[in-house]
């Protein structure tokens, strides 16, 4: 069996898909093929061609019996086998391709920061798996090409193979930099928000110091430019790489705080991409485990009925057990189901992603075969069955797109037309001055009068995130908030209540004595 995996893997060596099954499960293959060439050895050189007694007969037939059940079960085995490698890389890569290829790129990025600028691409890799050993093992050259050829990839053409080089990637390492010790470089890992941060400073500050004199160097420590991106990149990565970290704000340069807020998102993104696929193949085990025991029972029942032990008698008292198992267990095997296909097939959420469930919202902290924990705002954990979850309407703002936000206030009946014209073109002069945090898509709108003494207004705009970290939200709704009762005060646009006429009656009480 060795000879013929070597073989195949010598043929097929291009071929991924042929060798993640060939590898995943050579071992079943192999439990089947032996038992095929003992059945065969067996009933060529013993069972035939020499005519024995009945005793013995029936002996041996006992035992070509019992190697037919054995080879049965064998194949349902290596279908059971077959079967969860499938649903493996089905799973892992539809849900993580995307975030994971993102994952290996950003830290090609901090890596190459944060090391010496060099451009080597030379080096080319006879396979997928020695590029990504390649990768593990820092070499610049076979990683630039593994970058290059990681960038062009795509979701429908990526075979199980590399999708599961892809997740031990992200989950036997972490995110980390090229530090400079005694003239020597080896790599730190980044194991906290702190040491991002750090790590931040230390890049911004090597960076932008490049290519610049003494007089030039006060003024290039506040930004980088893509010229100090270019020793690094090759001109094709220095504008991927700047649009990375710049995002879609305006300005030819990275600030500190964008290089910060960049890493910081890198590592939290990092983070809760290996959680996922811890518990993704946490889920993936407790499948293989269920599969493994429904298919044990059914090779029993095959086993016994090519043995000739069950007997009709036997087969009815087996069937009226079940009735009286399905009858008392089958409420659990319908929930057993349910979350089976919520986790598998629907699958909402991942790790980490803030989710509104009942119109609470929560954070996932750990997601199961049958259960999902739930993080309240108070660190409160909550246990959700997946089979109730599956009946629930759920709202995911980690995959939304960039969210809307409103506003709605009141002014004065005494507002003038001019003074809301104002209004809008100071607004719209904030959002153009921050287009970084916003989008320039916005309405400000009078919807209704209310008691005739004032008018109930609305503001809509949108963000250019979503809720994910609802505290940045609520800090950018807070400064928006500010800066339209700023804007209110300067044109003086208020609100005042209307007069009301107030009675003064006696209670007829006698005078106080004096």
């Amino acid at each position: 069996m060795d000879v013929v995996v070597f073989l195949i893997k010598r043929k097929y060596v291009r071929n991924e898909k042929v060798l993640y099954f060939v590898f995943g499960v050579r071992k079943s293959v192999r439990f089947f093929v032996w038992l095929c060439l003992v059945l065969v050895v067996w009933i060529l050189l013993v069972k035939r061609g020499v005519k024995r007694p009945k005793e013995t007969s029936d002996i041996l037939n006992d035992i070509t019996r019992g190697l037919a059940s054995c080879l049965l079960g064998a194949f349902l085995w290596l279908l059971k086998t077959l079967f969860v490698k499938t649903v493996a890389a089905h799973y892992q890569c539809k849900r993580f391709f995307d975030r994971i290829k993102e994952a290996i790129f950003q830290q090609h990025v901090v890596e190459v920061l944060s090391g010496s600028p060099s451009r080597d691409n030379s080096g080319t890799s006879t396979s997928i798996s020695q590029m990504f050993s390649e990768l593990r093992r820092k070499k610049k050259g076979k990683r630039q090409e593994l970058i290059k050829w990681l960038r062009k990839m795509k979701q429908e053409k990526t075979s199980a193979w590399t999708m599961k080089e892809f997740v031990d990637v992200i989950s036997t390492s972490k995110l980390s930099i090229v530090a400079d010790d005694d003239d020597e470089q080896k790599d730190k890992k980044i194991t906290s928000e702190d040491e991002a941060r750090k790590a931040a400073n230390r890049i911004f500050k090597k960076v932008s110091g490049n290519y610049t004199t003494d007089i030039e160097c006060h003024m290039s420590e506040k930004f980088i430019k893509k010229e100090d991106l270019q020793p690094y990149f090759d001109e094709k990565e220095v504008e991927d790489v700047f649009l990375l970290i710049k995002g879609e704000a305006e300005g030819e340069e990275i600030k500190k705080k964008d290089l910060k807020e960049w890493l910081l998102n890198v590592y939290n993104e990092r983070k809760a991409l290996a959680c996922s696929l811890k518990d993704s193949k946490t889920a993936i085990e407790e499948l293989n485990r269920l599969s493994s025991g429904v298919i044990l029972f059914v090779i029993i029942i095959a086993c016994l009925l090519i043995m000739g032990v069950l007997t009709t008698r036997v087969l009815l008292f087996i069937s009226s057990q079940l009735l009286l198992v399905v009858f008392m267990f089958g409420n659990t095997l319908k929930t057993v189901f349910e979350a089976i296909i919520f986790v598998f097939v629907v699958h909402p959420f991942d790790v980490n992603d803030r989710c509104v469930i009942d119109g609470v919202q929560m954070v996932v902290d750990e997601m199961n075969l049958l259960t999902t924990i739930f993080l309240k705002y108070d660190k409160e954990k909550i246990y959700y069955p997946n089979a109730v979850l599956a009946t629930k309407p759920i709202g995911n703002f980690y995959r939304s797109p960039e969210m809307g936000d409103s506003i709605e206030f009141a002014v004065d009946i005494s507002t003038t037309v001019d003074q809301i014209k104002a209004l809008k073109e100071r607004i719209e002069m904030y959002l153009k001055e921050n287009s970084e945090l916003w989008q320039p898509e916005h309405s400000v709108v009078v919807k209704d009068f209310d008691d005739v003494n004032k008018m109930k207004m609305a503001f809509y705009f949108t963000h250019k995130m979503n809720f994910q970290n609802y505290m940045k939200r609520n800090a950018r709704r807070s400064d928006l908030i500010l800066e339209l009762k700023t804007v209110l005060e300067d044109l003086h646009i208020k609100y005042h209540m209307l007069p009301l006429q107030a009675q003064l009656i006696g209670l007829g009480f006698p005078p106080l004595p004096r």
